[in-house]
């Protein structure tokens, strides 16, 4: 049981940013530049954080929950999104 519990927790991280990175990838470039972000940044920080646990915890998370909404509303042809948030960050 308590191996069970502690493969879940590692697993958790690893699938957590390797959703984050695919998400990324599948997002076509133009719908990045619109919402002012930069894909390759994006998905080197997600790579890189599959190398480091907890790292890779907070900038998949970061990348879910902030950039993806407003990558994915773009895409989707919402550019009032664009308007919805300050000044576009990385």
């Amino acid at each position: 049981m308590t191996t069970l519990v502690w493969l879940l927790i590692a697993l958790l991280p690893l699938s957590l940013s390797l959703w984050a990175l695919l998400d990324a990838a599948r997002r076509p470039a133009w719908a990045w530049s619109l919402a002012g972000r930069s894909q390759l940044a994006w998905f080197t920080a997600i790579a890189f954080g599959l190398l480091v646990v907890i790292g890779g915890l907070v900038i998949a998370t970061w990348y879910l929950l902030r950039v993806r909404p407003r990558v994915a509303a773009v895409e989707a042809g919402d550019l009032d999104a664009l308007l919805d948030e300050g000044p576009a960050t990385a």
